[in-house]
């Protein structure tokens, strides 16, 4: 399995458009953070997680240029609203894209997207906007993408719902403030675990620092990344303090482990 950090960021991502915060106007290129999103190459599947405003340039600077399906997490703006760079995929691939997710998820992006959800095709084979095909699930078990067995699981995300995933022994939680005890025994044995962690400072609907490696000494993955990071998160201060085998993850990060 390998596992490509497409972003790491929160959703005003780093740098912030109007700060000029240290961080902000760091040199490190570990400190300039897109929106969320990771592709997940296993069995021979190039699966995409969420579509954010930055797909176009996260797709040009990883070379992607073909993907077997999508799987959003949620439906905010930041995980979703890079939707029409898909059609570029399609015309590649030559048809629409199955995209796996919750069928409350599924419905907020049909009453966005009315468009992505049929009728792309120009008739001579090209595609003239995004065309997805629905794949929901009801997030009572696994489901399958080729081979690849996912199972899906719900935390919470101040007022909403998103859905981690475990895939053999990684595991991914973006935007999480509350992850329940079904949750933490579900990702026992995991060796990878990507896992939202924002800033110091506890926030109203993403985990601070310590909460997530609260969290982290209860699943005790061989190797936590943290994700989901704002301009308060200087990567290097972050990297000398963190116990080991804990990481801040960066834009084009790849991990590579074991299907």
């Amino acid at each position: 399995m390998r596992v490509t950090v497409l972003g790491c960021g929160t959703s005003a991502g780093v740098p912030q458009i109007g700060c000029d915060c240290a961080v902000c106007r760091s040199p490190d290129p570990r400190n300039k953070r897109l929106r969320c999103s990771i592709l997940v190459e296993t069995m021979g599947q190039r699966i995409l997680f969420d579509t954010g405003p930055d797909l176009r340039q996260q797709c040009l600077g990883a070379g992607i240029s073909r993907l077997d399906a999508l799987v959003f997490t949620h439906a905010h703006a930041d995980h979703l609203h890079g939707l029409d760079d898909i059609r570029a995929i399609n015309n590649v691939i030559g048809r629409p894209l199955p995209a796996h997710a919750h069928t409350d998820v599924l419905q907020r992006i049909q009453e966005r997207f009315p468009y992505a959800f049929g009728g792309g095709q120009d008739g001579r084979g090209g595609f003239w906007r995004p065309e997805i095909e629905p794949r929901p699930f009801t997030g009572d078990g696994p489901f399958t993408i080729g081979p690849a067995l996912l199972l899906p699981l719900a935390h919470g995300h101040g007022r909403s719902r998103v859905w981690g995933f475990r895939i053999g022994n990684f595991a991914y939680s973006t935007d999480a403030d509350r992850l329940d005890e079904a949750y933490l025994e579900a990702l026992a044995g995991v060796e990878v675990w990507l896992v939202d962690a924002l800033r110091d400072k506890p926030h109203p609907s993403h985990a601070h620092l310590d909460r997530t490696l609260g969290w982290i000494d209860r699943v005790r993955p061989r190797q936590a990344w943290l994700t989901h990071m704002n301009h308060e998160v200087d990567y290097a201060t972050w990297q000398a303090r963190l116990p080991a085998g804990v990481t801040p993850a960066h834009d084009g990060l790849v991990i590579e482990l074991e299907d």
